[in-house]
C-alpha cells in the first residue's frame, strides 16, 4: 500500500476478527474458492469480498478468475504472507 507505514498495514490486516478468519483459511487451504469461503467462515459475500479486497492490497492473497469462478490463492511466495502463514500454524498447532 502506497504511503502507508508497516505498522497501519498490520494494523489493518490484524484488525478484523472476520479478515483474519478468512487469512487463517487461505493460509492453510492455500486456494479456495469465493463460494467455500463464505460457507467456511460462515461470513456474507459481501464482508467477504471486501475482506478479500483488502488482502490483495497487502499482497497476500491474489485472485484468479475462471469464467464465473473466483479462485483466492494464498501467496506463500510473498516472504510476508510466508511468516504471517508459519505464525498461523504454530498457534494453530495443538500443544
Amino acid at each position: 500500500m502506497i504511503g502507508m507505514e508497516n505498522q497501519d498495514i498490520i494494523e489493518k490486516i490484524l484488525g478484523s476478527k472476520a479478515r483474519i478468519k478468512i487469512l487463517k483459511l487461505l493460509a492453510i487451504n492455500e486456494e479456495l474458492s469465493i463460494s467455500s469461503i463464505i460457507s467456511m467462515s460462515h461470513l456474507n459475500h459481501s464482508n467477504v469480498t471486501k475482506h478479500l479486497n483488502i488482502l490483495k492490497e497487502v499482497n497476500l492473497v491474489q485472485e484468479k478468475n475462471f469464467g464465473r469462478i473466483r479462485i483466492f490463492r494464498y501467496k506463500n511466495e510473498n516472504i510476508r504472507a510466508r511468516s504471517l502463514k508459519n505464525f498461523i500454524e504454530i498457534w494453530e498447532r495443538r500443544l
